[in-house]
């Protein structure tokens, strides 16, 4: 059985995109803070001779925090502008057309279309 994808609701999308994309900050930001407080403290403290530490401790804190969040807020983004972009080219082309079965002996699930008022 095919069917066509017509539209993909943007903001939904845009807090999907936006949760998946954070959880992979946080995957990808602890490694980067481990190597960065490894950075901390295996580089030389010139600060007596008028110098600065190569990585402030400070940043190594701040960054696991911030890392993630920034990705989630660009996956927001990202999916809500692109949902609104694929919205816009399948109104001209139809959307995807995909093909479905259903699984041998379970019953469908009862369809619920979310259309606005």
């Amino acid at each position: 059985m095919q069917k066509e994808l017509r539209r993909i609701a943007p903001l939904r999308a845009g807090v999907v995109v936006g949760i998946l994309q954070g959880i992979l900050g946080i995957i990808f930001a602890v490694p980067m803070f481990l190597i960065a407080s490894l950075a901390t403290v295996a580089a030389p403290n010139n600060a007596g001779a008028g110098g600065q530490a190569a990585v402030p401790v400070i940043f190594t804190g701040v960054f696991i925090l911030f890392v993630p969040l920034l990705y989630a807020i660009i996956g927001f983004l990202t999916g809500l502008i692109g949902a609104a972009i694929y919205n816009l080219v399948a109104r001209w082309t139809g959307g995807f057309v995909v093909e479905v079965r259903d699984l041998p002996g379970e019953s469908p699930a009862p369809v619920q279309e979310f259309l606005p008022q």
